[in-house]
């Protein structure tokens, strides 16, 4: 009887360079289930900035339906220079974080070989940022009211909830239960006076029976400054969603590179499908000219297959993407010579055992 696992995963290759990585992802993904006995049912989704330019939407009227019975969603990037940005975010991504309760956005971020810290006495870098991923301040309650006139005003409503707290406190402490036993929580409470002591609060009953751990509630303007001057203190920070996003593209570039970062936005109880996707968007600068870096959309697929089960193939995939760097075949972002073809190509040689 064969066991081969299948799994149907989503791919929106979206806008700009993600069109160009997501390909490379899919066949590195599809190698390493020939070798690890998995394969996937790939259902491709035209979604995007040219889809909105026929349709005037960024997905269907029905596309969060057509996603929820995949097990996974691989994201490209979202973002085109002739749509404003809230309206591609709040068109596809936000939605289907929210809807699939993605409450989790995990980033985590090392130094990769061959690539080089901007602050020099920093050699080795190993966090994970836990970001709160569908309410604090991104929220949508809120309006505008006076457009366009001298009495103009914009209301915008943070929604902080104990369950949302809970939730992701526990997940940051359970991963750091896993890891050196170091968690940070970002806080704000001595200038926000009800929704930061409220997540203070909740996070601190959450973690307080953790065994083992060490928990530090730092606030934002030092923890930011401390990342910078001394990011070896830090193992897991878990943050509200404002703070989570700065926090994670300020780590990432002390770690060298914003354009390599992964990130997954999971429902940890699995009853919905999680996205994973690269941070670095769709960099219209460099689109089409087939020199983008895939590591970011390789790592999230490392990411996702982790969160599928297959752990070994998560593995291997990093393995291959690390030796390929340690090789010295970087992509011009990194100061090598490599496009985003030979990149991926020589990854798969090395999933192959070439």
């Amino acid at each position: 009887m064969s066991t081969q696992r299948t799994y149907t995963i989503d791919v929106i290759a979206g806008d700009g360079i993600g069109q160009e990585v997501i390909p490379p992802a899919i066949r590195c993904v599809d190698a390493l289930g020939a070798r690890h006995g998995y394969s996937v049912v790939w259902r491709e989704r035209d979604w995007g900035s040219d889809y909105y330019f026929t349709h005037r939407r960024m997905m269907p009227v029905d596309g969060i339906e057509q996603l929820a019975d995949g097990d996974a969603i691989l994201l490209g990037a979202v973002g085109h220079p002739d749509l404003p940005d809230h309206e591609t975010l709040w068109g596809l991504l936000i939605p289907i974080r929210r809807e699939f309760l993605q409450y989790i956005n995990l980033r985590p971020v090392r130094i990769l070989p061959g690539v080089v810290s901007p602050l020099r006495k920093v050699t080795d870098l190993d966090i994970v940022v836990v970001r709160e991923n569908v309410e604090g301040e991104y929220s949508s309650v809120g309006g505008r009211v006076y457009r366009g006139r001298s009495e103009e005003f914009a209301i915008q409503e943070a929604v902080f909830t104990r369950t949302g707290i809970e939730r992701v406190a526990r997940f940051a402490a359970d991963l750091a239960a896993t890891r050196r036993g170091r968690l940070t929580s970002a806080t704000k409470s001595n200038g926000i006076i009800h929704s930061m002591p409220l997540w203070d609060e909740v996070a601190a009953d959450v973690v307080r029976d953790g065994a083992g751990l060490t928990v530090d509630s730092v606030l934002i303007d030092a923890l930011a400054a401390k990342v910078v001057l001394d990011p070896g203190a830090f193992d897991v920070i878990v943050a509200s969603n404002l703070f989570g996003d700065i926090l994670s593209d300020l780590v990432a570039a002390v770690a060298g590179s914003i354009g390599i970062a992964p990130s997954a936005n999971i429902n940890p109880e699995r009853r919905y499908p999680s996205m994973f996707e690269p941070v670095h968007g769709s960099a219209p600068d460099i689109a089409g000219r087939g020199i983008a870096n895939p590591v970011g959309q390789l790592w999230s697929a490392s990411l996702m297959l982790g969160h599928l089960g297959e752990s070994a193939a998560a593995d291997a995939l990093m393995a291959a993407v690390e030796q390929t760097m340690a090789s010295g075949v970087l992509t011009a972002d990194l100061g090598g010579r490599a496009d985003t073809s030979e990149f991926a190509t020589q990854v798969l040689r090395r999933i192959d055992g070439g």
